[in-house]
């Protein structure tokens, strides 16, 4: 009797010891876990809406952000209480809780990028007005190609979507130049090897047309420079027109004329924000006298449009002295 008392007495102790061994270190995981190590530079700049992640990593690396005074430096991570500049200037790191999404048709002769050194006309010309932030173009059009681009004012959003993990289908409509057979559509659809690694149309429509000329609808799931004029030419066809209509669950509205841009409602934004797999943001609200002012400014966008494209005024601009 006695024997099993004890017994049972140093159990009790094991177990005792044994529980306060699991609960230091459950104390110690959980300590470790409140401990603030700070957010990657590059991420809580994207979100401030900024430029995107990618923007905001070559800038960094560019020297143009500094930390308290320091030259900051990709992987450095940052507290809210710290101090970031931007070429000397300090930035808010606070973010919009609110955002604006825009869908724009561009038209053939305008470049993707902020400024071009040749002076060409670049999509950002013809975009409103933004008050604090700025847009970020999610994904690029080359010079020569046409349709649908989308804009965004969060850049953690244009991150997600450009992403190659994201796998979002881009759509468009390709007019070639040359005899397609069926064995060229299998190896599109197969894949061929570019200079920069294998790719291939994950789906090729026939869209019609006579002769040497034909059109095809053809989808890809990435965005890299050139890809589908470089697919083509990889079996030895020209591509003479090219337009995006499908960016994933967005298509270009029929109704949008090239050179215009319309500001994307709430449900359209939750479903851009579906397509990256985050929580959306609530758009902007503007008054019905913004509203109206924004739907001349993109009626008038189009119409510039057209001239340059009627009178074939794809020149660069002047620069103003």
């Amino acid at each position: 009797m006695a024997k099993s008392k004890q017994k049972n007495k140093n159990k009790d102790k094991q177990k005792l010891k044994s529980d306060s061994s699991v609960s230091t270190q459950a104390s110690s995981e959980s300590q470790a876990e409140e401990s603030p190590k700070g957010e990657k530079l590059q991420k809580v700049l994207a979100r401030t809406g900024i430029g995107s992640r990618r923007e905001m990593e070559r800038w960094i690396e560019q020297g143009r952000f500094a930390i308290d005074g320091r030259r900051a430096t990709l992987g450095d991570r940052i507290f809210p209480t710290q101090l970031v500049t931007l070429d000397g200037k300090p930035v808010d790191l606070g973010s919009s809780e609110q955002v604006r999404c825009l869908l724009y048709h561009k038209p053939v002769g305008e470049v993707c990028s902020r400024k071009d050194p040749e002076g060409r006309r670049t999509v950002f010309d013809s975009l409103p007005h933004v008050g604090s932030g700025r847009w970020i173009v999610i994904g690029r059009l080359d010079f020569n190609t046409s349709g649908l681009l989308l804009f965004t004012t969060d850049g953690e959003l244009a991150n997600a979507l450009m992403h190659p993990s994201s796998m979002i289908e881009r759509e468009y409509l390709v007019r070639v130049m040359g005899n397609v057979g069926e064995s060229t559509l299998e190896n599109l659809t197969r894949g061929v090897m570019l200079d920069d690694g294998p790719a291939r149309f994950t789906d090729v429509v026939d869209g019609g047309g006579d002769g040497i000329n034909h059109w095809f609808y053809v989808v890809l799931m990435e965005g890299r420079n050139r890809e589908v004029r470089r697919l083509w030419e990889s079996q030895g066809m020209t591509v003479s027109r090219l337009k995006r209509v499908r960016y994933g669950n967005v298509f270009l509205p029929s109704r949008l004329k090239k050179g215009e841009w319309m500001e994307l409602p709430e449900k359209d934004v939750e479903v851009i924000y579906g397509m990256a797999g985050l929580p959306p943001k609530a758009p902007k609200p503007l008054s019905d006298k913004e509203q109206q002012k924004l739907d001349r400014l993109a009626k008038k966008s189009g119409r510039r449009a057209a001239r340059r494209l009627a009178s074939g005024d794809n020149a660069p601009k002047r620069k103003r002295r």
